[in-house]
């Protein structure tokens, strides 16, 4: 913690201070971590920034957020100030301070190395920090990162949180601990994304108790494996959408690594199909853990591979200082089985505020209670179950229809890449089934033997009734698609929202 104390340091004479942001734009690197732990030193909020975004979305978070301070890549700053990023920000409000993009990076994106330096004028991060005092090392409280939603309907909001009394700030550590079966002996890497909200707030936690920390520079399924093997890890945090492409590798490449040491593997962020989940226990063993929760609520269930097998497609039952309830749309309560809009609440998670715009937090909350737009239901037995986001349910001819559900299945097919699944405008039932599918190289984009594939497996009026193909999805880094992106022709003349 040594260097995150020095930045903090540096930051204070900059101007950051109790309650102020530094925006962090960059790829998964050592002063991601030092950055977002020294804001955490000053009382201040660590702010990563979607390294893919555009000028106009990067600096409408920087702006947004009031950030005293950015912390930024070369190869991205390089880009940002092509796009003209300086006339977007006030240099004068914002010190930018660069960080020469390691080899890794610049070899996994094929990035020139000529943008990849601190260019002569910047400021250089690490020469700023390694100054010749010695600050006393402090150990930061766990980093109050204030995330940006994805902005899937406009521009993306900042989760303000509180600052946690002392009590919430073990009741955190102790979430963490169940939730992430975190320990200083762990060994783990970070495949995903650290703008992200789960893979931020894992990351940061494993590095603040002193576990063992390896960085992927982009999520690639063989060289997860190997390095699982090669350095025996014993823990890692990934979505679904990486869980079929380590399993769509060759049989004989997969034989190949030894993945005995994984002792706990927990995922989140999309539902997983149950036939994946039942593949990854049965390849990697009964240490296939899940979790619910969003950036605004936090993590509420949790279920491990026992309660996978033993109802599966749950993403588990609420956990301990949490409440869940399932509502319909006119705001009574679900009975078990009835589909409905999704609240929850941790009790013990600090309260919080999106940034600039406080008035909506009211509509994200009933009973006291918070919903990330989610739908789906409890059992019986109180499992909790997705079935999609009300945002991309479609309703066709008076029906919803979940496009998760579609996804799940077709994602099974073995000539199947990625894919995303959406409603378009439809004369006559208002909304059809559309799918967009990504093929696997060297496979045959034959529409109609998908649809035959989906027929056996689920009902007919699922069947989207258009597919496409294209060979890149638009997607994060995370391995999420933009539906958004996908969606918006169809919908630009219709004369209606999406």
């Amino acid at each position: 913690m040594e260097r995150a104390a020095r930045a903090a340091e540096g930051l204070a004479e900059v101007g950051v201070g109790t309650g102020d942001c530094v925006a962090i734009l960059m790829r998964n690197d050592l002063a991601f971590f030092e950055a977002s732990f020294a804001a955490s030193l000053l009382s201040g909020y660590a702010t990563p920034v979607n390294w893919n975004y555009t000028v106009d979305e990067a600096s409408y978070v920087i702006r947004d957020s009031g950030a005293r301070a950015l912390v930024v890549h070369a190869d991205l700053w390089h880009k940002l100030r092509a796009g003209g990023i300086e006339k977007e920000i006030d240099r004068d409000q914002v010190t930018v301070m660069v960080v020469a993009t390691p080899p890794e990076i610049a070899a996994a994106y094929g990035l020139d190395p000529a943008i990849c330096g601190v260019a002569d004028g910047d400021l250089d991060w690490d020469s700023w920090i390694e100054r010749p005092d010695q600050p006393e090392p402090r150990t930061p409280e766990p980093v109050n990162s204030m995330i940006y939603t994805s902005g899937t309907t406009g521009r993306p909001k900042g989760v303000r949180r509180d600052p946690p009394t002392e009590t919430q700030s073990k009741a955190l550590v102790l979430m963490a601990e169940r939730a992430f079966d975190t320990k200083p002996q762990m060994r783990t890497v970070i495949c995903g994304p650290m703008y992200h909200s789960a893979p931020n707030a894992y990351s940061l936690l494993s590095a603040r108790i002193g576990a063992t920390i390896f960085l992927q520079p982009r999520f690639e399924a063989e060289s997860l494996l190997a390095l699982i093997d090669r350095e025996k890890l014993t823990h890692i945090h990934l979505v679904p959408t990486m869980f079929v492409r380590l399993l769509k590798l060759p049989d004989d490449v997969k034989a190949r690594y030894d993945v005995s040491s994984l002792e706990f593997v927990i995922h989140a962020a999309a539902p997983c199909p149950p036939d994946v989940k039942q593949a990854m226990i049965d390849w990697w063993g009964p240490v296939i853990n899940e979790y619910y929760g969003s950036t605004e609520a936090s993590i509420t269930t949790f279920c491990n591979s026992a309660d996978s097998l033993s109802h599966p497609g749950t993403v588990g039952r609420v956990m301990e200082d949490c409440e869940l309830k399932v509502f319909h749309e006119d705001g009574s309560p679900c009975k078990p089985g009835e589909i409905g809009d999704i609240y929850t609440k941790r009790l013990t998670m600090t309260d919080f505020t999106y940034q600039n715009r406080g008035s909506e937090r009211e509509d994200m909350e009933h009973e006291g209670l918070l919903t990330a737009g989610d739908i789906g239901y409890l059992d019986e037995d109180g499992y909790l179950f997705l079935c999609d986001r009300r945002k991309d349910m479609v309703i066709s001819g008076g029906v919803n229809i979940y496009p998760a559900e579609i996804e799940s299945v077709l994602v099974l097919h073995p000539d199947v890449a990625d894919c995303a699944v959406f409603g378009i405008p439809d004369d006559e039932f208002g909304e059809s089934v559309m799918a967009v599918v990504q093929p696997r190289p060297g496979s045959e984009n034959d529409g109609d033997a998908l649809k035959v594939f989906l027929r056996e497996r689920i009902a007919g009026l699922k069947i989207p009734r258009h597919i496409e193909f294209q060979n890149d999805l638009p997607r994060e880094d995370s391995g999420k698609i933009f539906k958004r992106k996908l969606r918006e022709p169809y919908w630009e003349n219709a004369g209606r929202s999406i």
